[in-house]
């Protein structure tokens, strides 16, 4: 009888989550935005590259481009703009996917567009990683805009596409997509054309570990079974601060070797230790320091694609920082600290939003953000085919949205590449944290030594992990640009 009842249960429970998922097929796939509108007479700032809309031959453009951040590339081609906003790697909802861990939920609709923004940002700093700033995928101006007659079309091609795939069968997976990718730049022709199938193969590894499959390092089911840890159950609401701890937990656990050199550091109440990003740079997986300083082992930044393969005993950091800009709303005199941070080139991006609604913001524009949407439900990829379809991981369609409707919690993103570079970027973020006649407290700080004695992670419970800016009022810090945040 129990059994019975058991299994009545299980039933119902799937009947729910088919028509659940029905309803938000309904809702994230059809319900499309207008276009976006840019102004011609205001910079574009993304992910630190300055774009301006005007004529190239206008004598302004250099001068309003440099006003907002003097040290970003300065570019007046909307088709650069677009070519590189198309480039990042866009994730979204997904549906059709197998049952994500400790539930019979088969899609993240309505729920998980927190996890899909922290994965954006994570995808950014591996782009930075493997490929550096400046690269751009070939395909990325064919892209189509997602108005309602493209994605009608494209729904319709979806379907037919699965529909012969199921008759047709899989292709093979590849033994292991990097060495594929050394294989490749062996064969007989230019440099140029070497490097670029060595890039494109990154490319499409890359996406592969956030596939949606148990088996993907980065993927979905990885991050709602590390979100168990946390107290989160899938169909949870994530928060930016709880991602980043399961972003962390998740390149702490990676297998791939061509991930080990690459780490995540996660701020403690607001504060980077220096000591800590610096320890994190130096240390192995398994925390123990390695072989030299990473000042010494990581290569010239023009050849980033290499560092992974040739380096394994040097590690880049991710350095994630949770923070509130306001109380209940976004305090406007946080609105330029916000800017001045999208304008920095080793900046991966803001993961918040609106309240529950997550996004990824990647530049600006005047008084709005820009960023991904990851609220469009598409169907599951099955990543694991050698020439999988790439076009539903890059988004065509920037969207704006005014500073004053952005949720205070938010995770800051930055990468560090070595030592060095990390020494650079905290001396350029402590004058950018300067507090202002305006800004009286900056948004975090950064000092000096090691946070060990404060374990944000195991001290506070799942829910006020979603409050990392509370301090403990027994300790005392100097930071190093002189000031606290209270």
């Amino acid at each position: 009888m129990v059994q019975m009842e058991n299994k009545e249960r299980d039933e119902v429970d799937k009947m729910k989550t088919k028509f659940l998922s029905m309803w938000h097929n309904v809702k994230y796939s059809w319900a499309l935005k207008s276009k976006t509108s840019f102004s011609r007479n205001s910079p574009v700032l993304l992910l630190g590259k300055c774009y301006h809309f005007k004529a190239e031959d206008d004598d302004n453009v250099s001068e309003a481009c440099l006003e907002a951040s003097d040290k970003d590339s300065v570019m007046g081609n909307i088709e650069d703009f677009r070519k590189d906003f198309g480039s990042r790697i866009w994730l979204t909802y997904r549906e059709e996917l197998s049952p994500l861990p400790g539930s019979v939920l088969t899609s993240d609709c309505g729920w998980g567009c927190m996890l899909r923004a922290g994965q954006m940002m994570l995808a950014q700093a591996l782009i930075l990683h493997f490929l550096g700033r400046d690269w751009t995928w070939s395909e990325a101006l064919q892209l189509q805009c997602l108005d309602a007659e493209t994605w009608t079309t494209a729904a319709a091609k979806r379907l037919v596409e699965s529909l012969e795939s199921s008759l047709q069968g899989t292709l093979n997976r590849p033994s292991n997509p990097v060495s594929s990718a050394r294989a490749r730049t062996q064969a007989p022709g230019p440099a140029e054309e070497a490097d670029a199938h060595l890039k494109e193969m990154y490319h499409r590894t890359l996406i592969s570990w956030f596939g949606d499959n148990p088996s993907a390092q980065l993927g979905l089911h990885r991050l709602v079974h590390l979100g168990l840890t946390l107290g989160k159950q899938a169909g949870d609401w994530y928060g930016p601060a709880a991602v980043a701890h399961i972003l962390k937990k998740a390149m702490d656990e990676v297998k791939d070797p061509a991930l080990t050199s690459i780490t995540a550091y996660v701020s403690q109440d607001c504060t980077v230790y220096s000591a800590d990003v610096i320890d994190s740079h130096r240390a192995s997986k398994d925390g123990q320091p390695s072989a030299g300083t990473s000042d010494d082992l990581y290569p010239p930044q023009n050849n980033p694609s290499v560092s992974a393969l040739t380096l394994p005993d040097s590690h880049a950091v991710i350095i994630l920082i949770p923070v509130r800009l306001g109380g209940d709303k976004t305090n406007p005199e946080y609105f330029n600290f916000a800017k001045r941070i999208l304008s920095l080139e080793y900046c991966i991006g803001i993961i918040g939003g609106k309240p529950k609604q997550a996004r990824y913001f990647v530049g600006f524009q005047d008084d709005s953000l820009i960023y991904m949407d990851p609220h469009y439900c598409q169907s599951f990829v099955d990543v694991s085919t050698s020439d999988f379809p790439l076009q539903s991981y890059h988004c065509p369609s920037p969207k704006k949205m005014p500073f004053t409707k952005m949720d205070p919690s938010c995770t800051v993103g930055f990468y560090s590449r070595s030592v060095q570079d990390y020494e650079k970027i905290s001396q350029e973020l402590s004058q950018v944290l300067q507090p202002s006649a305006s800004d009286k407290y900056p948004a975090f700080t950064i000092v000096q030594g090691h946070g060990r004695d404060y374990d944000l992670s195991d001290s506070l419970t799942p829910e006020k992990r979603e409050w990392p800016f509370i301090r403990d009022p027994r300790r005392t810090i100097t930071t190093a640009g002189g000031f606290v945040l209270l």
